[in-house]
């Protein structure tokens, strides 16, 4: 399978490919996000270094407590019978459901599943819009939203120019329907248009993307590198700079960096995406020794695995900067709901 030519690639098995689309030279474009952390960032999330420039949060913003409304969608798709195909995205997208439908008391009337292996709704451009509609529509404070999407994803050239600093040429995030060749893609403006816009106050977002290049893919405020650590403004899109902080409680879990690639893979002869696999198996590891494990510890656990293995690094970002230290996955709340308002 041919993927995107860039950086931080890794030789693939026979039996393992890369979640990238390659869209021909002009679209090849490599995103840097810089080596390493700015002057004076700080490890502790709850002092933030005067050298750390960041987006206020919204003045109305508030945790959800999770007790409302479970909704969900759930994306897998394999790209059957085109160039590219991929083997584990339509299992990822069923063991999330199943995962949400046991572990976290979703109704199965209440998630949506979009698979192109003709036993879900098929995941056009169109459905997937219409789906996303769906999942914000009605939602409240304290309701919790989940979006799962495994998939291709890739990079598209900004031509307005006002895409994040540090990148060899302005490009943005993208991911793929399954008709994406005739309708075409899913860029990371509308997917925060569709998905993060609409959603109150005190409403919990959860999304997963488990494709390649997908690391600011929701367009979100706040980026965290590895053990909580928040980035600055330059490791964020300047759209996302010009836009106020969301007022919703928004958390994404993307498969890797925007210049990485994230693998499709076979664990135990089954094919499945190497995060959505992991994610998985680390929450069932820890529902009894550590049922409070927060997103800075699932982070640091899924770097653990993916980087020697795959060489791609989970990333974590949010709508406000304590999102580290909430409860994960996905719906848990805690004394930090209260505790660190602001």
């Amino acid at each position: 399978m041919s993927g995107s030519s860039h950086g931080n690639q890794r030789n693939y098995s026979q039996d393992e490919h890369d979640r990238g689309r390659s869209l021909g030279p002009a679209y090849d474009q490599q995103r840097s996000l810089g080596g390493g952390d700015p002057k004076g960032l700080t490890t502790g999330i709850t002092a933030i270094d005067k050298y750390l420039k960041l987006i206020p949060p919204a003045p109305d913003f508030c945790w959800s407590n999770c007790t409302g409304r479970k909704k969900a969608v759930c994306i897998g798709i394999n790209y059957i019978g085109q160039r590219d195909e991929l083997k584990g995205c339509v299992n990822d997208a069923r063991h999330v459901r199943n995962y949400l439908m046991q572990y976290h008391g979703f109704k199965k009337s209440d998630i949506l599943l979009l698979t192109d292996d003709g036993r879900g709704i098929e995941p056009t451009r169109k459905n997937m819009l219409d789906a996303m509609h769906w999942l914000v529509r009605k939602a409240k404070m304290h309701d919790s939203l989940v979006f799962h999407y495994s998939g291709h994803g890739g990079q598209k050239p900004d031509d307005t120019g006002k895409e994040a600093d540090g990148m060899d040429e302005g490009v943005f995030p993208i991911i793929f329907p399954v008709d994406y060749k005739r309708a075409g893609d899913i860029i990371d403006d509308e997917l925060y248009i569709q998905l993060v816009q609409p959603l109150a106050a005190g409403c919990r977002l959860t999304a997963v993307f488990d494709s390649c290049h997908s690391g600011t893919v929701l367009d979100l405020p706040y980026l965290h590198s590895a053990h909580g650590r928040l980035r600055g403004l330059k490791h964020i899109s300047k759209r996302c700079q010009h836009r106020n902080a969301p007022h919703a409680d928004v958390i994404s879990l993307s498969a890797c960096k925007d210049d990485e690639t994230s693998a499709d893979t076979f664990h135990g002869g089954v094919a499945v995406g190497a995060m959505s696999y992991y994610i998985l198996i680390i929450r069932f590891g820890e529902l009894e020794e550590n049922p409070k494990q927060t997103y800075d510890d699932l982070l640091a656990h899924l770097r653990h695995i993916l980087v020697p293995k795959y060489n791609q690094k989970a990333q974590l970002g949010g709508s406000h900067p304590l999102v580290c230290r909430l409860s994960h996955f996905l719906l848990v709340s805690d004394d930090v709901h209260n505790k660190n308002r602001t």
